[in-house]
């Protein structure tokens, strides 16, 4: 048997979504061309015999900084190896660079062996939002489609709440034509901005960010119409309470929970206002 480990094609990252939905992490259905634009390099997938059985995405952002995600071995495989091997495929790409991750509960112990440590818990909410109030953003600001926002000043409202700058990623995100984008503004500063995208499951919110409880709470509502009826998901750090209180009051429910963690000190963001990421599998 001959186990080697590539770089991705994109019939692998097509494959990549579907895997990614075996495991029941509902990717949004164009996720994967925003994710291969930010970094062709950074999806590996092993081989075995010529079959892809694992995968995992090393994704560098900046000089400094990467994210390790679709970390992935077929149930045929495990416990043979070959993910093991993927994952340290992964990690040397990555090697002198602050690394995150979002890790499911039963590799958690995995991930710290591997020098990782909790920073907190994402807990997806799901469901249909009851009273979500487009209006509730006060005190002048409105809401607009994001891709009319000057590119720049997205760019950088994004940079606070994520440890380095990801413009190829950003620029496709909001580009994609399956989704929709609003910015709070206010003066012409940017108070919140969040997307929604279309999945297998629940559409999934992300990023939210927002300065208020009032703004987020608009930016969901306003997202929620985009998509009327349907669920919502939303992946929010447990540690900003106004966040969880809103998805709570919203009746949403918790259906899923992964930790952030990261190798080295939790990077420098505007927590507080980060009411939700934007992807399990990129951050």
């Amino acid at each position: 048997m001959t186990f080697d480990i590539v770089t991705a094609n994109a019939d692998d990252i097509a494959r990549l979504r579907v895997w990614a939905d075996d495991e029941g992490w509902n990717p949004g259905r164009s996720d994967i061309h925003a994710f291969f634009a930010t970094d062709p390099h950074g999806f590996l997938v092993g081989r075995l015999n010529g079959e892809a059985v694992a995968s995992v995405s090393a994704v560098r952002y900046g000089e400094d900084f990467g994210f390790i995600g679709f970390y992935i071995a077929r149930p045929a495989v495990r416990g043979q190896g070959y993910g093991i091997q993927v994952w340290r495929a992964g990690m040397a790409r990555l090697a002198g660079r602050t690394v995150g991750l979002d890790g499911v509960i039963d590799q958690q112990e995995n991930y710290r062996r591997s020098g990782f440590r909790r920073a907190w818990n994402n807990i997806r909410y799901e469901g249909v939002p009851s009273g979500a109030d487009p209006s509730a953003a006060s005190d002048g600001i409105a809401l607009v489609d994001a891709r009319t926002i000057p590119f720049a000043q997205l760019a950088a409202y994004d940079r606070r709440f994520f440890p380095a700058r990801r413009d190829a990623f950003l620029a496709s995100w909001i580009g994609l034509p399956d989704r929709t984008g609003f910015a709070a503004v206010r003066d012409g500063e940017l108070r919140g901005f969040a997307a929604v995208r279309p999945c297998a499951g629940a559409a999934r919110i992300g990023p939210l960010y927002s300065s208020s409880p009032g703004v987020a709470e608009a930016l969901v509502g306003r997202l929620a119409s985009a998509v009327p009826g349907q669920p919502v998901a939303i992946d929010i750090p447990d540690s900003n309470e106004p966040s969880v209180a809103l998805a709570e009051r919203l009746g949403l429910t918790p259906s899923f929970e992964a930790a952030r963690m990261y190798t080295g000190p939790v990077p420098e963001m505007d927590l507080p206002g980060l009411y939700g990421i934007t992807s399990l599998e990129l951050g």
